[in-house]
């Protein structure tokens, strides 16, 4: 009730995001319930079916992550004052963060499966009653243990994800009673009373992940084109791409993997380096707030900037496969379906991204209006900001490209 109450009091922009973790559930549950679909007209093709719902699991990895972001963003889920009064601390917080996650991903299953029994035939005289009846395996029944169980799973891993991210941590508990009790000690501290504890223990830099993102990278192209040279495998040994009869090579995808977990890990470390190099040397006021800012929220923005990378290669490799396929008349390597879950998980890992850079302009904005309160007008914190933008564009999109190409290299054999 308290979460439907919020709901209603929120933002117009925390009800945008929460609308787009909806429709972003809609399409992974239409996706599964595709799966499913399959699964039941085709019983025989037991490992079709299973290799159709693995590759599911970007997309759905996609939208728990999106979820888990919006959840960490929404002022209504962060500590205030006044609320541990009434029984509401960081736990039940985490409680209340998870609770309306849940509820945004059951509307969205709930919606993807009237769409779905609607382009089936299921719900009888309807205007778009069986249009997709062919393409969704119309002509079978839907075991209903099953289909809740899989629109279930969205929520359920959504919801937990909050409660494991946004629970407290045991260190940020205990600091909270040292801090107020240093303030509260009037005695300044002696030689006998110093604390016992050891120090605190440092941040991690936002660099650290860098070398091992650069490694884990070229290991992944490297497998890629020793792969894609190799001898072509057999037919029986390639998993099968969603809404299409043609296999992948494993060694192939397992390449593609490892090269998006690579821009991932190094995508903090590019931020943070972009901040260094802007900073670097005797930078006017524009370049030194630009990459400072950069610095500062290089773990906040870095890691989103790096998942978008890595799916905007992957999509660029395939519209590149694509084309090609076109060009010589062959069949296409991607079906509608494979279309879907591109589509669910680009628009995911952008609305990530975007969000995560709202939050961090939320969370410096005691520091701009300090910045403001000194003269520095506000125009020099816009270009600071435009600054930052194209240096991240020039850094990350021609990066983006080469992945993208050394990629799809070895696929158009």
């Amino acid at each position: 009730m308290l979460s439907l109450r919020l709901t209603r009091g929120a933002h117009p922009l925390v009800l945008l995001r929460r609308l787009l973790v909806a429709i972003a559930a809609a399409g992974v549950g239409f996706l599964l319930l595709c799966t499913l679909g399959y699964a039941v007209a085709h019983p025989e093709q037991t490992d079709a079916s299973v290799v159709r719902l693995l590759w599911c699991a970007l997309p759905f990895a996609a939208v728990v992550q999106f979820a888990l972001t919006v959840a960490r963003s929404d002022p209504a889920t962060r500590p205030r004052d006044g609320l541990d009064a009434v029984g509401f601390g960081p736990v039940r917080l985490s409680l209340l963060a998870a609770t309306s996650t849940a509820v945004s991903c059951t509307l969205g299953s709930g919606a993807a499966l009237l769409v779905y029994l609607e382009l089936r035939g299921d719900l009888g005289a309807t205007p778009l009653s069986g249009h997709a009846a062919r393409l969704l395996d119309g002509g079978r029944s839907l075991p209903w243990g099953g289909t809740l169980t899989l629109l279930g799973l969205l929520p359920a891993a959504a919801a937990g994800a909050c409660v494991l991210a946004l629970r407290p941590r045991e260190g940020k508990r205990a600091a909270a009673p040292m801090e107020a009790a240093e303030e509260t000690e009037a005695p300044a501290p002696t030689a006998d009373a110093m604390p016992t504890t050891g120090p605190r223990p440092e941040p991690r830099p936002a660099y650290v992940g860098l070398p091992w993102g650069v490694a884990i990278t070229a290991t992944g192209l490297a497998l890629e084109a020793y792969v894609g040279h190799a001898p072509a495998p057999e037919p029986g040994t390639l998993l099968a791409l969603p809404g299409q009869e043609r296999g992948a090579s494993p060694g192939l995808l397992g390449g593609w993997l490892l090269a998006s977990l690579g821009l991932v890990l190094a995508g903090p470390g590019l931020t943070h380096w972009c901040g260094v190099v802007l900073s670097a040397g005797r930078p006017k006021p524009v370049r030194m707030l630009a990459g400072r800012m950069l610095q500062d929220t290089a773990t906040r923005i870095g890691r989103p900037l790096g998942v978008l990378c890595a799916m905007a290669s992957g999509v660029l490799a395939a519209v590149e496969l694509y084309g090609v396929a076109w060009e010589r008349s062959g069949p296409r390597p991607f079906g509608p379906l494979t279309g879907l879950g591109a589509a669910v998980v680009m628009a995911c890992v952008t609305a990530t991204a975007i969000t995560a850079a709202l939050d961090a302009r939320q969370l410096r904005s005691e520091t701009t209006s300090a910045l403001r309160r000194l003269g520095i007008p506000a125009g020099l914190l816009r270009g600071a900001a435009a600054v930052r933008t194209c240096v991240l564009l020039a850094v990350l999109a021609p990066l983006t490209w080469v992945i993208a190409e050394l990629t799809a290299l070895p696929l158009m054999r």
